[in-house]
C-alpha cells in the first residue's frame, strides 16, 4: 500500500504542476500532507516536516548566500567579460547563443555545485534569450542537462556517494566512465545544436550589424523587430546611436552589458575575481563547508564593494525576490522529502523495483542499475538512491558476479535526469532565475534529459565499462 501511495503522490504533484493547477511551494506542501494523512500517519506530520526541514537547512542557507553573493558579482560587473566572449561567439544567432549555453554550464559545472552553475549561466544568458525572444526553457533544459553530466565529477556528490556507499575509490569508478560521460556531454552539445537550428528556424534567420560592446563606446543596444527591418522581426542590428525607439518599448533591458549601471566597480575587478576563484577552490577543497563559505564570501564582497550601509541593504533588496523564491521551495521540498521519507514510501517504492527484477536479469544487474537509475533518481534524492537502493542493487548484482565497480558506474547514468528532479534545489534556482514556470521545464527537458542518460548507458556498454 505504501509503494502504491509513493508512486500516486509522486505522479499527483507532478501531474499538478505540469497542468498549472498548483504552484509548485503549494504542490510541494499541500500534496504529501494529504498522503500523510492517507497513509494513517497524520499525527507525524510535524516530526515529518521537521526533520525534513533540518536536513535541507543548511542548502537553504547555501542557496540564500549564494544568490546575494552572485547577484552582487553580476552588480558590479565580473561577468559582463564572459557575457561579451559569449556575444562575439554567438553573433546574434540562436543555433550559437544555445550551444553557447551548453558549453557554459559545462565550463562552470567544473565547480561541483549545481547553483553556482545556473546563477552564472542564467545570469550571463538570459538578456541574450530574453532580447532575442527565445525559448528560456531551451536554455534551462540544455543547462540542466550539460550541468547533470558533469555533475558525476568526483567532488560533484554522486560518485563520492557510490564510493561510500560500496566502499570503493571515488577515482576507480569515475576515470574509466570518462569516454562514456565525454560521449554524453558531446550528446548535449548536438542536442543544443539540433534545438538552437530549431529555434533559429522559429525566429527567422538572424543578422547582426554591430552588438559588441565597444570599449570606448558607453552605449550597447540591441534592436529587435522594427529596426530597419519592416514587421518581419528578423534582423538585428545595433550600433551606438540607433533603435532608441525599440530600446524604449523593450520592458527587458540588456542589464549585465549595461554601461551606465551606478553599481559597477571597475576597480575592485581583480579583487572581485580573486575572491570569487578563492571561494570556489575552497569549495572544491572543502575547506570550509559550503553555506559558510558563501556566508562569508557575500559579507566580505558586500563590504568591500558596497561600503556604505544604504548601498548594502539597497543590493540586499534587489536580489531579495530570488532569495525569497528559492529558499522557499527548498523549505517547501523538505515537506516533500520529509512524508516521503518519514512514512517509509520511498524505502518500499526501492524494495518494489528491485523485487520486479526477474530472476534472469541477474547477470546484467549493471543494465538495470543504469535503467533504474533514471526513475529512481528522479524520484528520491542522491543520498536516497545511493545509500538505500545502490548497496542492495550490488549484492544482487555479486550474487551472479557483477563487479561492484560496474554497479557504481552504472548508477550514475542517470544524473542528467536527476538535475531537473523536483527534489533538487538547485533547479528551483535555474528556474527561479530564469522566470520559467518549474511545469514547463519539466515538460521540456524530461525527454531530452532521458535521452542523454541512455546516451552516456548506452556508450557505456559499448566501450565495456558497465
Amino acid at each position: 500500500m505504501l509503494t502504491i501511495l509513493g508512486f500516486a503522490m509522486i505522479a499527483t504533484f507532478l501531474v499538478l504542476i505540469m497542468m498549472k493547477k498548483m504552484s509548485p511551494i503549494a504542490a510541494l506542501v499541500l500534496i504529501p500532507a494529504l498522503f500523510c494523512v492517507f497513509v494513517g500517519k497524520g499525527a507525524k506530520l510535524g516530526d515529518y516536516v521537521i526533520d525534513g526541514v533540518t536536513s535541507l537547512a543548511p542548502t537553504a542557507a547555501m542557496l540564500m548566500f549564494a544568490i546575494v553573493y552572485f547577484g552582487v558579482m553580476i552588480d558590479v560587473g565580473l561577468f559582463d567579460p564572459i557575457v561579451r566572449g559569449i556575444l562575439k561567439f554567438a553573433k546574434a544567432d540562436p543555433m550559437r547563443i544555445v550551444v553557447g549555453t551548453a558549453i557554459l554550464a559545462a565550463i562552470v559545472s567544473l565547480d561541483g555545485d549545481g547553483s553556482t552553475t545556473f546563477m552564472i549561466t542564467v545570469s550571463a544568458m538570459y538578456p541574450l534569450y530574453k532580447r532575442l525572444k527565445m525559448s528560456l526553457v531551451v536554455m534551462t533544459g540544455v543547462a540542466a542537462m550539460a550541468n547533470g553530466v558533469m555533475n558525476t565529477l568526483p567532488w560533484g556528490g554522486p560518485t563520492a556517494r557510490a564510493a561510500t556507499a560500496l566502499k570503493l575509490d571515488a577515482s576507480d569508478i569515475f576515470v574509466p566512465m570518462i569516454p562514456a560521460l565525454a560521449v554524453g556531454l558531446l550528446g548535449v552539445f548536438v542536442l543544443s545544436y539540433f534545438l538552437g537550428l530549431k529555434e533559429r528556424k522559429r525566429l527567422g534567420v538572424l543578422t547582426l550589424d554591430e552588438v559588441l560592446v565597444e570599449e570606448k563606446e558607453s552605449e550597447t543596444v540591441l534592436v529587435g523587430a522594427g529596426s530597419g527591418s519592416g514587421s518581419t522581426g528578423k534582423t538585428v542590428t545595433g550600433g551606438s546611436g540607433s533603435g532608441t525607439d525599440a530600446e524604449d518599448d523593450d520592458e527587458e533591458r540588456f542589464t549585465v552589458l549595461d554601461p551606465h549601471r551606478a553599481t559597477l566597480r571597475p576597480k575592485l575587478y581583480w579583487f572581485n575575481a580573486l575572491v570569487t576563484v578563492t571561494l570556489l577552490t575552497s569549495m572544491i577543497m572543502e575547506w570550509l563547508p559550503i553555506p559558510v563559505l558563501f556566508l562569508l564570501g557575500a559579507a566580505l564582497v558586500l563590504t568591500v564593494n558596497f561600503p556604505h550601509i544604504p548601498d548594502q541593504k539597497a543590493r540586499l533588496a534587489a536580489h531579495a525576490d530570488n532569495v525569497l523564491n528559492v529558499s522557499g521551495m527548498v523549505f517547501a521540498a523538505a515537506v516533500f522529502t520529509g512524508v516521503l521519507q518519514g512514512t517509509g514510501m520511498v524505502d518500499h517504492m526501492a524494495r518494489w523495483m528491485v523485487d520486479v527484477i526477474p530472476d534472469g536479469m541477474g547477470p546484467h544487474m549493471a543494465l538495470v542499475t543504469g535503467i533504474l537509475s533514471l526513475p529512481l533518481t528522479y524520484f528520491m534524492s542522491n543520498d536516497g538512491f545511493y545509500f538505500g537502493v545502490l548497496p542492495v542493487l550490488a549484492e544482487a548484482g555479486a550474487a551472479h558476479g557483477v563487479s561492484p565497480l560496474e554497479m557504481a558506474r552504472a548508477s550514475l547514468v542517470g544524473q542528467p535526469l536527476h538535475m531537473s528532479s523536483p527534489l533538487v534545489p538547485a533547479v528551483y534556482v535555474l528556474v527561479g532565475m530564469a522566470k520559467v514556470e518549474f511545469g514547463d521545464h519539466t515538460k521540456f527537458v524530461v525527454k531530452w534529459a532521458a535521452l542523454t542518460c541512455l546516451i552516456i548507458l548506452g556508450a557505456g556498454i559499448l566501450f565495456g565499462i558497465i
